[in-house]
């Protein structure tokens, strides 16, 4: 199996989104992985998301998880799904209904870099 990579990408404070193909089956997924999650090859290859998609499901917050989540409330946690065919949970706007066509920009997030989906003008 080859080595995982550290990703360049939100995780890492970077304003992408990464994801995997695989060079066997062309399979893509989201959670890194040192094989393909479909067929079990290690061959790989990192690619970074346009940052686009459409939302699958939304659910607004009403009470914080954390005591540093606090300032944030009420906040949306979105299910997307994005151009390129994988889905990804991620925060968003708090109108964001599904069916709505997104982009991310990126935000703090109790001190966090994380991806922000905002509405993509019709």
């Amino acid at each position: 199996m080859s080595e995982l990579k550290p990703a360049v990408d939100w995780t890492t404070g970077t304003e992408a989104i990464s994801y995997q193909s695989c060079r066997a089956c062309e399979s893509i997924q989201y959670f890194r992985r040192s094989f393909c999650a479909a067929c079990g090859a290690p061959d790989l290859d990192d690619k970074v998301a346009r940052g686009e998609g459409t939302v699958y499901a939304s659910s607004v917050v009403l009470r914080a998880g954390t005591p540093e989540a606090r300032e944030h409330v009420p906040y949306n946690i979105l299910l997307i799904d994005t151009a390129e065919g994988f889905r990804m949970m991620a925060h968003g706007a708090n109108d964001l209904v599904i069916g709505d066509r997104v982009k991310a920009v990126y935000r703090q997030f109790t001190g966090r870099l994380v991806p922000f989906f905002e509405r993509i003008p019709s």
